[in-house]
């Protein structure tokens, strides 16, 4: 009698070359599949024996465009939480990290994710900074020889997603550039990730002619429609999931080309929603078919990055499967990697980590003396009154649009307390250079307290928006106490905080802690008068300049079209 590490009995398991589920045991030996056998007769000798009890077996999900960062939690934690949600693979970007460590960061999220109890993969950061030096300040920087030291990882599988897309189709000397003409000569093939919203026809082309062939972003139906026809592979996020999207898919069968994705999952939402699982039911009940939607989380996803000896149960392949009563709810029962299980629904468990970054990493908001004098708004005019640049938020989206506003000078300071604006600042704390850019904020963001925080895209440099300047400083020191983090204060009280002391974007806490000090602060927004669908997400990208319209960084009011920094103060 032949010998198997484990033995599933009297399971529903899918076949992906079939495209459909098949009554059959299933042995593993080694940490692989051995023998899926449909008649169900075979003996063998098991040193531990799992019946399945008819429930339906699926491989383990992969997500292969995704950042860690977002969800504010370091590698170990937050592959536990996922493993709980029947994803076993993830591909994450650290262009986070990268941004406030440079290389460091990336060898740093990769040695922190050794302890995880899924496989954690990870993509070139290609984008850091997302513009230039003359835009923003960064911590670190991702240049043509940083990439190629990188790509010399063993956990490194693919180019991260390449920002400045209109830059790079048109003549440039970008460091990714330099790159990608390394990659054809020395890795032809090599998997590329791109981010090209908008890109049509010969644009597209001139895109996908440098090699770049996955797309994630948000898309109307003849974008997808291009990509597709054009040999892209379409990576589809919650926000993709729009019936005419899938009903173009499931209508001309183009499950090949395809894939499910995270992309950014906030702690709150992985808490109380789930992670990739909640993609792809979410799809289901669009209307999906199931065994497309399993297909599309596990097999396609897979190939696209190479990672040939997953995503699939058969013989020789690694055991990660899912165990579910329902695969059309995506609740797993089991979770298995390698043979080994990492889940029980019975017996869900939460875990901080175990790593410790280098000491360095949780003292990075470098900041110069910050008094309340940093906090008015001096003006070269004998105007009594000026004309200024404000950013505008709306309620529905993360793009901005400038706004001009009238406010009085009173020696030689903006008087802007009535102005329907509040001050809003971003202060370098990198320890570069002690830059603050001075900006202003109105529409759907707060209408009262302050909002500080060094999670911050891309640059993560320390935010600070406000009506009372006594508070912002209060802010922004105790920012700096925690070393990182997000919060709120109003009449000098702090209402919510959430500290992140791994280079001000990471918390080394489990899940549960994270998410609802996220959603504490999440709520606090909302009542100081944050009128947006994520006003997280919608704070944290008022500094991310190369999204329209207008936004703010240490260097002052970037006008995103122009690439370039414009005056506060309109003449």
């Amino acid at each position: 009698m032949e010998s198997v590490s484990l033995l599933i009995k009297n399971a529903k398991v899918f076949n992906t070359y079939l495209k459909k589920f098949i009554s059959a045991d299933v042995s593993v030996k080694d940490g692989r599949f051995y023998y899926i056998d449909r008649k169900r007769d075979t003996d063998f000798q098991a040193e531990a024996v799992l019946d399945a009890g008819g429930m339906y077996m699926i491989p383990g999900l992969v997500d292969i465009h995704m950042h860690i960062e977002s969800s504010m939690m370091t590698p170990e934690p937050f592959g536990n939480c996922v493993a709980a949600y029947g994803v076993t693979t993830i591909v994450s970007e650290p262009h986070e990290m990268a941004n406030v460590k440079g290389t460091r960061g990336v060898l740093e999220m990769i040695s922190a994710a050794k302890n995880a109890p899924i496989d954690i993969f990870y993509g070139i950061p290609s984008s850091v900074p997302s513009t230039s030096e003359r835009l923003e300040t960064t911590g670190g920087i991702i240049d043509c020889n940083a990439m190629k030291h990188l790509l010399n990882e063993e956990d490194v599988v693919c180019v991260g997603e390449i920002m400045n897309y209109r830059q790079i189709i048109r003549e440039n000397d970008l460091e990714i550039t330099k790159f990608l003409d390394y990659l054809r000569q020395e890795r032809p093939g090599y998997v590329i990730e791109g981010h090209c919203p908008s890109l049509l026809e010969l644009d597209l082309a001139r895109f996908l002619y440098l090699g770049i062939d996955g797309d994630h972003t948000e898309h109307t139906l003849e974008e997808v429609k291009q990509r597709i026809e054009n040999g892209m592979f379409f990576e589809i996020q919650d926000k993709m999931l729009l019936p005419e999207v899938l009903d173009y898919i499931r209508e001309n069968q183009l499950y090949e080309y395809c894939g499910f994705v995270t992309d950014d999952t906030m702690a709150d939402v992985l808490y109380e929603k789930g992670q990739l699982n909640y993609v792809v039911q979410k799809a289901v009940e669009s209307g999906f078919p199931v065994e497309m939607a399993v297909y599309c989380a596990t097999y396609t996803p897979a190939r696209r990055m190479h990672l040939y000896d997953r995503g699939v149960i058969a013989p020789g392949k690694l055991a990660d499967f899912v165990l579910l009563a329902d695969p059309a709810v995506l609740a797993p029962v089991y979770v298995y990697k390698n043979g080994v299980q990492i889940f029980c629904e019975k017996n869900r468990s939460e875990v901080s980590s175990s790593y410790r970054f280098p000491e360095d990493f949780y003292q990075s908001v470098c900041l110069p003396p910050v008094t309340i004098e940093d906090f008015r708004v001096r003006v070269d005019t004998d105007k009594d009154e000026v004309t200024v640049r404000a950013i505008e938020v709306h309620p529905d989206r993360t793009q901005t649009t400038e706004k001009l506003v009238t406010m009085p000078v009173r020696e030689h300071l903006l008087d802007w307390k009535d102005s329907g604006c509040l001050l809003a600042m971003v202060l370098e704390r990198h320890g570069k250079n002690g830059n603050i850019g001075y900006g202003f904020i109105t529409g759907a963001c707060l209408n009262k307290g302050t909002a500080a925080t060094t999670y911050f895209h891309d640059h993560h440099n320390l935010f600070v928006a406000g009506d009372n300047p006594e508070d912002m400083l209060l802010a922004v020191r105790r920012i700096q106490e925690l070393q990182g983090g997000f919060l709120t204060v109003r009449d000098g009280k702090i209402l919510a905080e959430l500290a992140l002391p791994v280079c001000g974007i990471l918390s080394e806490r489990g899940v549960e802690d994270t998410a609802l000090k996220l959603k504490g602060i999440r709520e606090s927004l909302a009542g100081l008068g944050y009128r947006h669908s994520s006003p997280i997400m919608s704070l944290g990208t008022l500094g991310l300049p190369v999204s329209p319209a207008l936004k703010l960084t240490d260097r002052g009011l970037v006008d995103v079209k122009q690439s370039a920094v414009v005056p506060l103060i309109v003449e």
